[in-house]
């Protein structure tokens, strides 16, 4: 995923009306930051479910491109179009672009959960990820998005296999969930399902960190007793 610059969010936070075919009576709307790896693997697991998805990306293009492999319940738009759009907000960028789109995506996302799956590594991120590492990424992002319920899910598990384990035969693959608010925690326990995991609740922001890079529960793949167990939590 290419990274964002400050023109061109903040030319997508004036961006125009949504793009026609990803409004529809039935299903989640779910607007996604990035269309590349994390923000195609989830969109397609989330529109083959039913949900009803728009990509983005800084090149409306790329968002075009990902979105036409996605299927009908899917479609592309500006930054500012997937944030307004969505029930739930996906953050799927680098780490080193939250500073930058929470104050332009902020007002747009006022209430809404926002599902955080970005790691910050200091190689790639700069200075944000020193911060993400001391205080949690999930403290960090919610200080980007202080008008949003921010969760942090679908970070500690690689792509490939969230690709090749979903609606895998029982036992499901854990995700580990967590978040401050618990309507949001709940929403965001759903999208899990809906992917073909089981959800795992980790408890809140702040217990967020042990599933980040550097930490127990990162690319941990287990089930949901497994999971349990190895991050200390009640059963």
């Amino acid at each position: 995923m290419r990274g964002f610059t400050r023109r061109a969010v903040c030319a997508a936070a004036l961006g125009a009306a949504f793009l026609p075919g990803a409004h529809a009576a039935d299903g989640m709307r779910i607007g996604i930051i990035g269309a590349g790896h994390v923000g195609t693997t989830l969109g397609r697991l989330w529109a083959q479910a039913g949900d009803h998805v728009m990509l983005s990306a800084k090149d409306l293009s790329d968002a075009q491109a990902a979105a036409s492999s996605l299927g009908p319940n899917a479609s592309a738009g500006t930054t500012a179009q997937a944030a307004a759009f969505g029930d739930v907000v996906v953050l799927a960028v680098p780490y080193g672009a939250i500073p930058l789109l929470g104050p332009a995506l902020n007002p747009a996302v006022a209430g809404k959960t926002v599902l955080d799956a970005t790691n910050p590594y200091p190689f790639r991120d700069g200075a944000i990820a020193g911060v993400a590492g001391r205080d949690g990424a999930g403290i960090t992002t919610q200080r980007y998005f202080p008008s949003a319920h921010v969760v942090r899910a679908f970070n500690s598990i690689d792509m490939s296999s969230v690709e090749g384990q979903a609606h895998r035969a029982a036992p499901l693959l854990a995700v580990p969930v967590a978040g401050d608010d618990p309507a949001s925690v709940q929403t965001v326990e759903r999208l899990v399902r809906d992917a073909g995991f089981e959800p795992v609740r980790a408890g809140g922001l702040r217990d967020a960190m042990q599933f980040q890079p550097g930490h127990i529960g990162f690319e941990l793949e287990d089930d949901a007793v497994s999971l349990r167990r190895d991050l200390h939590l009640n059963p």
